[in-house]
């Protein structure tokens, strides 16, 4: 009998785009406590590209399958698994690698079953972008309803996410954006501000009477750090969390970064610039299980950019180093 086989996404060697390679590999049986996933959908984030490139030291070294997060339903369960079921379906992440993917093997108690009816292109966008959202909105910045906030890169995958949890929030917003993404931004209850063309610094300060109470940062850099921190009022928070600027700059960005954000949280002037809570030590489900429970009740909505099939994960790279879409690409590996 032919040994069952699946097509997962394979870099063999550190490059961009044109690394990524669709292969057939053995479907593996889950070990006892783990579940067997018929993923049907896989995020696709900037963090994939640039482990692909293997700018991150200390990660997994090729070869490799990208792919942080995953939605699908259980087709195989491993012994001694008794929390579910088969056919149920769930989502699972974030974690470093193996996404991409037909089918992946993961313990049971990293899993989060997936209410009904619920879109798996949707409901994957939740597990990095929206965790991401909601650790930075009421860990990090600690806001408080009637505050108002500046997301930089509103557009983005985290952006419309905290632009949607803000609202929830009752915060009052300002987003950066590159024009054709200002109705985006509208319609998701900012107000937006063109960081092309617009002094920004100056802009939020005549719009807000003197500042925001956070600034959220996800692209870092001592310039782009020192910006976002001159938006805000006395007593604000900047919370840096992201290197979209590597893109750019290179990996010199982080040490920049770091550097910049120990800087400005020494300045004795009531501002402050917090340290970004270490996602690894926080139990993040019960925040997943929320955030699923609010895509399928329709108070959230992710923004899909595109659904681009597993078979061009080459595609969705491409689109990443142009960075021209707004929301979160997903692979869909299966129906």
């Amino acid at each position: 009998m032919k040994p069952e086989t699946h097509r997962r996404i394979v870099v063999s060697q550190k490059g961009g785009p044109e690394v990524l390679e669709l292969v057939e590999k053995p479907t593996l049986d889950p070990k006892p406590g783990e579940v067997r996933i018929k993923v049907q959908a896989a995020g696709v984030s900037a963090f994939d590209a640039m482990i692909s490139k293997g700018k991150f030291p200390g990660f997994p070294r090729v070869p490799l399958t990208p792919g942080c997060d995953v939605v699908g339903v259980v087709d195989k369960l491993g012994e001694g698994v008794s929390t579910l079921e088969l056919g149920e379906a769930v989502a699972a992440g974030p974690f470093t690698t193996g996404g991409y993917t037909e089918s992946i093997c993961l313990p049971a108690a990293e899993v989060v079953p997936v209410p009904p009816a619920v879109d798996p292109a949707e409901a994957v966008c939740l597990i990095a972008n929206y965790l991401t959202a909601h650790l930075m909105l009421h860990t990090a910045a600690e806001v408080r309803s009637g505050e108002r906030i500046l997301i930089q890169g509103a557009a983005g995958g985290v952006g419309t996410a905290l632009l949607e949890l803000g609202g929830l929030a009752g915060l009052e917003m300002w987003g950066t954006a590159s024009q054709h993404n200002h109705e985006l931004v509208s319609e998701l209850g900012a107000t937006p501000i063109d960081y092309r063309n617009e002094d920004v610094v100056e802009r939020v300060r005549s719009l807000t009477d003197g500042g925001v109470d956070a600034v959220f940062d996800p692209i870092g850099g001592g310039r782009q750090l020192w910006r976002s921190y001159r938006t805000l009022r006395k007593g604000g928070r900047l919370v840096w969390f992201g290197v979209a600027a590597t893109s750019k700059h290179g990996m010199k960005v982080i040490p920049a970064s770091l550097l910049a954000r120990l800087a400005l949280s020494l300045i004795p002037d009531g501002k402050k610039a917090p340290m970004t809570p270490n996602a690894d030590k926080i139990d993040q489900q019960p925040t997943l299980v929320e955030l699923l429970d609010l895509l399928a009740s329709g108070k959230i909505k992710p923004v899909v950019a595109d659904r681009i099939p597993l078979a061009e994960a080459r595609r969705a790279h491409e689109t990443l180093a142009k960075g021209r879409y707004a929301g979160r690409m997903v692979l869909i590996a299966s129906d």
